[in-house]
């Protein structure tokens, strides 16, 4: 404000300056037009700089957007909000655009806009929203855009300055090259190849889910070479996928703002890391390094400043009540209040007499009316509530004098609109606390209070139950004659409690005595120079602060005459307080800076103003910073209608201290205010710099005037002990004066902290022997002893050790143009802890006509003035609809119910900009690798240095004797034939439909007669070859058994593929013709409804019919049985192969031989105990893996018998599977994650009416989860506690684990010890390191076993990179070494290298002899104490997640289950969520059950839950409907198809939010 008046510019053009200025502000003139005639008005004064001035040839559009600074000065609406004025100020809007210049200057940088579904977007066209695709490199790096697209010159966010976080090398998948984060080459090409730079092989394009209904483009895994591509629709619609290297479609809008961040966020601004992680567990989090050219405080220790001595009056009365007694008895005409209607017309006026009157009146009825006589219900120092609305002043006025009268505490509150008010409900905390049960309020009040039917008041939210009280006189009995108040002189009896709200929203009751009360009237008196008989204007809330000190009390003492302004004619009319200076010549006007403001954009059309009368103008909130603004410009408008400079008084005031300052009105004009133009950076380590070098980043204050009579204040250091500021340090002020609040109501702990401090000097020594109460006031005692007031410390956020005052940053935010996009008066600033820092959020409420692009543009340069002027990072910048931020009673912001309903997600906001690469500054370091143990380190025996080798194994299949007959053939086929002539009615299988009932079953000779036909018809009909492939495409049931049977009868190899999905062909059929053809199938054999599904149309339009090989259709078989039956000739030859797709999306087929068949079917056998009279049910997909083994080949081995269960019939009748155990008395079941799932979620209600119809499931032993994954705790846990009541064993749930290379490591079998869980630290597993932690402590993560080691099969758990043997409890790759280990991939290609790491691996040192199989799985063995049926220690095998599915960030391996997790954990209405990594970045995908509105709630969960979790920073937020997130057969996410459809734009996602 100081520098803009330093042109001499004569009175009379100030004015016309000052009335254009508002002309603007109204809009009765253009922009165009306004600065015309400014610049004709003040173009005589201005010496022209050569080339400074702005060429008027230029067009108006190729400016750069930011107005000329005091532009738009005043430009608000009047019915806006209410906390806007103060914060205005020139000198800041000129430092927010020269700050925003500097950093276009500095060269540009788009910011990404977030994308949003049409239904979000009101009233724009879907173009805006999507900026033109910009994937190419070098736009925008130095270049000026063209003028078409507004994207970069009005958002451009320079990213050096801006940006202060790069993300440290992270990588995409755990293949990639680790440089890849170096390279800082220019051109899509380039950044592509960083990411794309792997020549290792695993990364395969990937190909489609076979075991699943959603599958997704299809590529046949080949090398990179290869041209020949067999390509077909993808998933997420048929959208064309530019494919990169490894799979990664490129272009497209998603991978353009994608490319856009990366851009953006590739510039760090920190200094380059010290020294790398250390390897210790503790992952330091960075400790922000002091800067040692930080500003320090150098002046010498304050000194204590004494006010002036508090005179003492004579004829001053000894107490309130006794002042009103004697104005009520010796001038009872006086008037006291007058109150106005909304018109402005006065409404009442209460006079002295009618005061002492009515409330001697409500005193003697609550005394002697309420209760009985024995009884009363209040007795002398209760608490009472008084709730009266703020148009009713002189009805608060008797309550509150009826309560002091009666020697009761009166406590004013807000009237409670709705039982859910914001903050009622922490008010009704304060009542219950104050033991209130009496509430006083006014006739019509009580009336609009809700009522509930019965006409009663219903007990709101939180509050005790009340009587409520009406004081008007009708409703009151005249008390006797007799009858007379007691009126003491003040003593140290309470006599008002004050409520105050804290920064977390909890309400605090300020007790203030009686004798501080009258005291505090008295230094007021004294200070302002009240007289008898003044007229006082207040247009504050006169139940608290300041309006209630001077418009209730002190105008009392001193038989004043107030004219109360409601808040209701304000609104309507904002020059109505003037009016009332002027019609009644009043002496004192108490206002806020708001209401000043609102007088000036009013003030235009009034002629007759005239504020001569005036000597006192209290400006309640003068201790606001950025209430000088409105200050300077109101005496700027108003010197000329008689308003003298020196009657402008800021005071400083707390409800605990009450008035701490207060500026004198002196008659000599001569003695300019204090000003204080101050460095923000100073201000922000807590020094006073004044400002000289920058002017852009610089606080002006003006003072508060000095101590109040009879007080002595102090300046303290803000946190810790009370030690004394020195000169030019900021603290917190605190006063000792009898004048101040004593405790807050019955917290003895805070009282102290804030009431009763004993201020320290250097050496430690209390400056006084009295105690000083803390203001909560932050600035300084500067020359003169005059004060000024810096901030709250409410306000205050300590964010990286610096200190940032919330009205600060809402000041910047609103000088920030244009201003048309948000409602200026709603402004919420507060910090949240993330990650051990405060983060800065702002809220703006949005007006409803601004657009999409509008609103992105204005967000971008907040973040923009924010960084160049505090030098700070706002995290999470949200804008709302607006009126929908919760309200406090007088129409300000409540903040701390606008914080809460931010951190639960329920503030739904319409745009939300995140920034946490640039606030997060204290990540811990990236990692580097440490050198593993190499063959150098001696191994002694089974120690690898120091430590146990991590390997175990199941038991000997060799030795075990039994009386297993199945042993003595080497083939299954042969097994077939010797129980069909031995037990040929023995019933192996039986088949359920949905209703529970059987649909048909096979028994041993069934199964083999069938058997001999369908071999037959290979022959004859599909003239076939012995090792032949045949596909059977088959529904799960008997059908599919029987044809596999047939092909080894026929010596034919099968392969099982799961049919395409009637309702979904498009995208299931390709997968069934893609395994067709890598599995080189001479034929296919199906069901009759199949064949037809193949040949129909929408088949063709799916894939090339003709390129199908034959079909054969078992339904129609041929009668004769084949000659004779094939016998091969060598086990080790070919019995089926196995074809599955991968997490990752790659399809592996592997080759099963007939040795390593049948030594899996004898290892299960062994296992599980399986004998002819065993019944097993099975609920699984037999397409692959164990879930084939178990559905086709288990019962012709061991002879007992399985009973099916389809899991699709599930989806008809969830309880189908748990009843058939049941009813079966099944001892050993099988089922999968989604089965067991889908029971969860849908019996969770119906456990008592299943208990009911019989189930029954104690008989269980065994309930197997098969799975190719870490086992899911969450979900077996609840699935054993759901249905515990019904008789199954929480012991009984156990899992199983196999993989590509063996497809069953490890089962739960009958015998051997339960499996056990343990809880290890998250932290330690990202460096693939192993440590157990106790349950429930920070950061564990728990693991259960994956069953029991297999008959059979070895492990040793490997280092990956360097194959060497790891010790126990160490984390590497599983390797594992079995007679079921399958013999190889089967590809088109015969991949050799691959294969032999796959399948044939040796250790690097140690046991180098042993042929391994690599599983691709991390996990590690642990020792257990417990014994194993041989009578050893049993070794557990923990999987923890697959090698290419973890993510590589920062150096740290991180599995997306665990990030899922804690993000699924964030809000109710995310239902699933899915990662992945792109280009470094992380992706999180959420689905949203819920409205749309709640879309962006979503983006700061996410983002700090994985912040606070797992020290990683989300690259961009996917919001998508339910159902998006495709998931195959066995319950696997498929997160690279997700990947896939999000980079080729096909997940028509809610909302896409890019954090910066």
């Amino acid at each position: 404000m100081a520098d803009r008046d330093t042109l001499p510019l004569p009175l009379e053009v100030r004015d016309r300056l000052a009335e254009l200025e508002l002309e603007l502000s109204e809009g009765d003139i253009t922009q165009k037009g306004y600065e015309k005639k400014r610049s004709k008005l003040i173009g005589a004064f201005l010496p022209q700089a050569p080339g400074k001035g702005m060429d008027p040839s230029v067009p108006h559009e190729r400016r750069t957007p930011v107005t000329p600074g005091s532009s738009s000065r005043y430009h608000r609406r009047r019915s806006s909000g209410s906390r806007d004025e103060r914060y205005r100020s020139d000198v800041h809007t000129e430092a927010v655009q020269a700050a925003l210049a500097k950093q276009r200057e500095r060269g540009k940088m788009a910011v990404p806009m977030p994308s949003k579904r049409r239904s979000l977007v009101v009233q724009s066209s879907m173009d805006a929203y999507t900026p033109p695709d910009t994937s190419s490199g070098s736009e925008e790096e130095g270049s000026m855009q063209g003028e078409g697209t507004p994207t970069s010159s009005q958002g451009s966010i320079n990213m050096e300055n801006w940006i202060s976080r790069a993300i440290h090398g992270s990588t995409t998948s755990s293949t990639t090259s680790s440089s890849s984060t170096q390279s800082g080459g220019s051109g899509a090409a380039s950044r592509l190849a960083d990411v794309m730079g792997q020549t290792h092989l695993e990364n395969h394009s990937t190909p489609p889910d076979v075991t699943s209904y959603t599958t997704d483009s299809i590529q046949v895994e080949r090398p990179q070479g290869s041209t020949t591509a067999s390509r077909a629709t993808p998933k997420y619609g048929n959208a064309e996928l530019m494919e990169t290297g490894d799979g990664v479609p490129v272009g497209g809008r998603v991978s353009a703002k994608i490319q856009q961040l990366v851009n953006t966020l590739k510039r760090p601004k920190r200094p380059p890391l010290r020294e790398f992680f250390v390897d210790d567990f503790e992952e330091l989090l960075e400790v922000q390094q002091p800067d040692p050219n930080q500003p320090r405080a150098e002046g010498a220790q304050m000194l204590a400043m004494r006010g002036e001595q508090l005179g003492v009056v004579t004829n001053w009365p000894p107490s309130l009540e006794a002042a009103l007694q004697r104005w009520g008895t010796i001038s009872p005409k006086a008037p006291c209040l007058t109150t106005m209607d909304t018109n402005g017309k006065p409404l009442y006026i209460l006079t002295y007499g009618k005061l002492w009157v009515r409330s001697m009146k409500v005193a003697y009825n609550i005394l002697h009316k309420l209760g009985s006589k024995q009884e009363p219900m209040v007795r002398p120092g209760d608490r009472v509530a008084l709730v009266f609305p703020n148009n009713d002043p002189a009805a608060f006025m008797v309550a509150f004098y009826g309560c002091l009268l009666a020697e009761l505490v009166p406590v004013p509150i807000e009237v409670p609109l709705t039982r859910k008010d914001a903050g009622s409900q922490q008010i009704g905390f304060l009542l219950g606390s104050c033991g209130v049960t009496v509430a006083l309020t006014s006739d019509a009040c009580h009336k609009g209070l809700p009522k509930s039917t019965t006409g009663e008041i219903p007990q709101f939210k939180g509050w005790p139950k009340l009587l409520w009280f009406v004081t008007e006189s009708k409703h009151l009995s005249k008390p006797p004659r007799d009858w007379f108040p007691h009126i003491k002189d003040a003593n140290n009896d309470t006599a008002y409690i004050e409520y105050k709200t804290c920064k977390d929203g909890s309400v605090l009751g300020v007790t203030v005595m009686r004798m501080a009360l009258l005291t505090h009237c008295q230094a007021l008196t004294q200070s302002c120079g009240y007289t008898e008989a003044e007229t006082i204007v207040n247009v504050l809330d006169f139940k608290k602060d300041v309006g209630l000190w001077h418009g209730i009390l002190t105008s009392v003492m001193n038989m004043m005459h107030v004219i109360s302004i409601p808040y209701s004619l304000m609104k309507v009319n904002p020059l109505s307080w003037i009016q009332k200076v002027c019609q009644y010549k009043a002496k004192v006007a108490c206002v806020k800076s708001r209401d000043m403001h609102w007088a000036l954009v009013a003030h235009k059309d009034q002629r007759d103003i005239n504020l001569s009368s005036l000597r006192m103008l209290v400006v309640a909130d003068g201790s606001n910073p950025w209430s000088i603004s409105s200050c300077d410009a109101f005496l700027n408008v108003f010197q000329s209608k008689g308003l003298k400079p020196e009657v402008i008084c800021p005071c400083a005031s707390s409800p605990e201290a009450l008035t701490v300052a207060i500026r004198r009105p002196t008659d000599d004009s001569n003695q300019p205010p204090g000003r204080g133009v101050l460095s923000m950076q100073g201000l922000s380590h807590g020094v006073i710099r004044v400002d000289s070098e920058e002017k852009l980043s610089v606080l002006t204050l003006q003072d508060v005037g000095t101590a109040m009579p009879g007080a002595l204040m102090c300046v303290v250091k803000p946190d810790g002990v009370p030690q004394l500021c020195k000169t030019d340090e900021i603290g917190e002020l605190c006063v000792c004066s009898v004048a101040t609040g004593t405790s807050y109501y019955g917290l003895s702990g805070m009282t102290k902290n804030t009431f009763e401090v004993f201020p320290m000097n250097s050496v430690g020594a209390p400056i006084s022997e009295y105690p000083f109460t803390r203001t909560g006031l932050l600035g300084f005692v500067g020359p003169g002893g005059l004060c000024f007031i810096a901030g709250k410390m409410d306000g205050l956020m300590v964010v990286g050790g610096r200190r940032h005052n919330a009205d600060d940053i809402v000041a910047t935010a609103l000088a920030v143009e244009p201003m048309k996009f948000v409602y200026r008066g709603r402004i919420a600033v507060f910090s949240i802890t993330v990650l051990h820092d405060e983060r800065i959020v702002v809220v703006a409420e949005q007006r409803p006509d601004s657009t999409e692009e509008d609103s992105f543009q204005w967000m971008s340069r907040v973040l923009q003035a924010i960084d160049g002027i505090h030098q700070v990072g706002v995290y999470c910048l949200a804008l709302v609809p607006s009126n929908t931020l919760p309200k406090t009673p007088l129409g300000g912001i409540h903040l701390s119910e606008t914080k809460q309903l931010f951190l639960e997600g329920s503030l739904h906001p319409c745009n939300v900009l995140m920034c946490p690469h640039t606030c997060v500054t204290n990540l811990p370091k990236p990692r580097q690798k440490q050198p593993e143990i190499g063959p150098a380190s001696v191994m002694v025996g089974n120690l690898v240095s120091g430590k146990r080798i991590a390997q175990a194994s199941g038991r000997d299949l060799g030795q075990m004797e039994d009386n297993d007959q199945a042993r003595k053939f080497l083939f299954l086929s042969e097994v077939l034939q010797w129980r069909a002539q031995t037990t040929p009615d023995h019933v192996l299988y039986t088949l359920l439909n949905s209703r529970g009932t059987i649909a048909s079953s096979l028994s041993c000779v069934q199964l083999h007669k069938r058997a001999e036909k369908i071999a037959t018809m290979l022959a004859e009909r599909g003239h076939l070859q012995d090792g032949d492939h045949v596909a059977l495409v088959y529904p799960p049931g008997i059908d599919l058994i029987a044809a596999f049977y047939g092909c080894l009868y026929a010596g034919c190899v099968p392969i099982t593929v799961r049919p395409p999905h009637p309702q979904n062909i498009a995208t299931t059929l390709p997968t069934v013709k893609m395994i067709v053809e890598v599995s080189r199938s001479a034929c296919m054999m199906t069901t009759a409804v199949i064949c037809k599904l193949l040949r129909s149309k929408e088949a063709s339009a799916a894939v090339d019919v003709r390129t199908w090989p034959p079909v054969l259709d078992t339904d129609d078989l041929p009668k004769k049985k084949p000659p004779l039956l094939y016998k091969p000739s060598n086990p080790d030859t070919l019995a089926y192969l196995d074809f599955s797709v991968s997490t990752t999306g790659m399809l592996a087929g592997v080759k099963m031989s007939h040795t390593a068949t049948s030594a899996f079917c004898r290892s299960i056998k062994l296992q599980c105990e399986l004998y002819p009279s065993r019944e097993v049910a099975i609920c699984l997909d037999p397409y692959c893996g164990l879930g084939f083994v178990i559905w086709c080949l288990c019962s012709v081995y061991s002879g007992h018998q399985s009973i099916l269960i389809p899991p699709s019939e599930l989806e008809v009748n969830p309880a189908l599977w748990l009843l058939a155990v049941s009813q079966y008395k099944v001892r050993d079941t099988f089922c999968s994650y989604s089965v067991m799932e889908l029971c969860t979620k849908g019996l969770g209600l119906q456990t008592d009416s299943l208990k009911s119809r019989g189930l029954d499931l104690s008989r269980v032993r065994t309930c197997v989860v098969v799975a190719e994954e870490r086992p899911r705790i969450a979900l077996t846990q609840s699935f054993s506690k759901l249905f515990k009541d019904l008789g199954l064993h929480p012991r009984a749930v156990s899992t199983s684990f196999g993989c590509r290379v063996n497809l069953a490591i490890c089962l739960q079998g009958t015998s051997g010890p339960d499996p056990t869980t343990v809880y290890v630290d998250m932290r330690a597993l990202r460096h693939d390191r192993v440590r157990l932690v106790e349950r429930g402590s920070p950061h564990s993560l728990p693991l259960m076993e994956s069953g029991k080691i297999l008959p059979g099969v070895r492990i040793i758990i490997a280092n990956p990179e360097t194959k060497g043997p790891l010790g126990d409890s160490h984390l590497g790759e599983i390797w594992v070494c079995s007679g079921h280990n399958a013999s190889g991939y089967f590809t088109v290609y015969g991949d050799e290298a691959l294969q032999s790491d796959h399948f044939n691996s040796r250790l690097s040192f140690g046991d180098t002899q042993t042929i391994w199989a690599r599983t691709g799985y991390l996990g590690f063995l642990r020792r257990t104490e417990l014994t194993d049926a041989s009578g050893e220690r049993h070794d557990a095998l923990y999987v923890v997640g697959a090698l290419d599915e973890a993510m590589e960030l920062r150096g740290m391996r991180y599995h997306p289950i665990d990030i899922e997790t804690s993000v699924i954990r964030t809000h109710k209405s995310i239902t699933e969520c899915a990662v992945f990594t792109w280009t470094n970045l992380l992706v999180v995908v959420v689905e949203l059950d819920g409205s749309e509105q709640e879309a962006l709630d979503l983006v700061p969960l996410v983002t700090n839950v994985v912040l606070e979790e797992h020290y990683l920073i989300v690259g961009v937020v996917v919001v998508v409907d339910i159902g998006v997130i495709p998931i195959n057969s066995r319950g696997e996410k498929q997160r690279m198809h997700l990947r896939d459809g999000f980079l080729a734009d096909q997940l028509d996602p809610i909302y896409v939010a890019y954090n910066m």
